[in-house]
């Protein structure tokens, strides 16, 4: 998979649902501002616990954009890998094949 671009065309898909249904996704970006904005995490600690929940999940968008953000965050490669290996722990098998697109995502948003 190539990250990049779906992350790009993701984000176009976003944009389009904004657009129809602009008071929801309005709702709900406030949401996100809030949670990450407040409380004692700080804002890539709050990334790794999403990443930890869109591996459980199987969210593999919402796996691109956590890494994203985390390595736009600063997060590093090992820091990463150790919030996949308690995702791996708490999630089992599953767990393992959306922890290696994790991966895979990281290695290729920073070789871009």
């Amino acid at each position: 998979m190539d990250y990049p671009a779906f992350i790009a065309t993701t984000r176009d898909q976003n944009r389009a649902l904004a657009k129809a249904l602009p008071d929801t996704m309005k709702g709900f970006g406030s949401l996100s501002r809030a949670v990450k904005e407040g409380g004692v995490l700080g804002f890539k600690e709050k990334e790794f616990v999403a990443l930890g929940i869109a591996i459980a999940v199987r969210c593999e968008p919402c796996i691109a954009f956590h890494v994203e953000a985390l390595a736009k965050a600063g997060a590093a490669r090992e820091e990463l890998c150790d919030v996949l290996a308690m995702a791996i722990q708490m999630g089992g098998g599953p767990a393992v094949m959306y922890a290696s697109k994790a991966l895979d995502c990281w290695d290729q948003l920073q070789a871009a």
